[in-house]
């Protein structure tokens, strides 16, 4: 049986945000709603969100690859969205909604363990998130949600996208932390697996509906990692268990 962490020996957790945090699913397809209706575009929602959430890892390995240059999550998502439009054939658009469209991802709801979870780890741990995301989209999602984390990291900040080992280490070097000394929380299990190649803890917690109703979502059990957990207060109570 796997040893489970010494937990004071750990400063800091750094989170996964979309799918993790926040449920991107649901924020997109209730902002494609509401600019449909308001420009008067019908369409299946849900298929724009999955097609468009789809194109989020081959558009970053363009990036890896040199097919782009360093581009940052706005600007991929902004290009991914064209193709999403035109693949399902959705007129109507013009270049200042599919702006308005992209800044979707700068208002999605936090699941409804998250707020609470976080509070109840920040008393003991930094708390800090660890996203694709970039700087400017981080902060207007926090804006949103009201969520307390007390960093924002993002991968912009070492012009890698995860899961590049650059920025599981570049993260530990802003903390101040050896990476034995961090937890990657996410609900991606490839996430935890890229941040243990580098020394991290790992925390599971699963998201069932991340990707919607129909399934697809990583699933407990993850015996790889150190904790697995249902959602942010089940990880923050077993925390508290396991620190004495």
């Amino acid at each position: 049986m796997k040893a489970m962490p010494d937990f004071r020996n750990i400063h800091g957790l750094t989170f996964d945000v979309f799918g993790t945090v926040v449920d991107w699913r649901t924020g997109v397809v209730l902002e494609g709603r509401r600019l449909g209706e308001f420009h008067g575009i019908k369409a299946d929602w849900e298929q724009v969100a999955d097609a468009w959430r789809g194109l989020y890892v081959p558009y970053m390995s363009r990036v890896r690859s040199g097919d782009l240059p360093w581009t940052n999550f706005d600007r991929l998502h902004r290009l991914s969205l064209d193709q999403v439009l035109d693949d399902l054939k959705i007129d109507g658009f013009d270049p200042a909604a599919r702006d308005e469209f992209t800044q979707a991802w700068e208002r999605l709801p936090a699941w409804p363990d998250v707020s609470a979870g976080l509070a109840a780890l920040g008393k003991r741990f930094t708390i800090a998130t660890l996203s694709n995301g970039n700087r400017s989209q981080q902060q207007a999602l926090m804006r949103f949600t009201g969520l307390p984390f007390q960093r924002l990291l993002s991968a912009e900040d070492f012009r890698h996208y995860k899961p590049d080992p650059e920025v599981y280490l570049g993260a530990a070097a802003e903390l101040g932390l050896a990476p034995r000394q961090l937890m990657m929380v996410a609900a991606h299990k490839s996430d935890l697996r890229a941040a243990q190649s580098v020394g991290f803890r790992t925390a599971f917690v699963e998201r069932p509906l991340e990707k919607g109703p129909s399934g697809g979502a990583d699933r407990l059990p993850d015996p790889e990692s150190d904790v697995q957990a249902t959602d942010f207060l089940d990880l923050a109570r077993q925390v508290q268990a396991l620190d004495g």
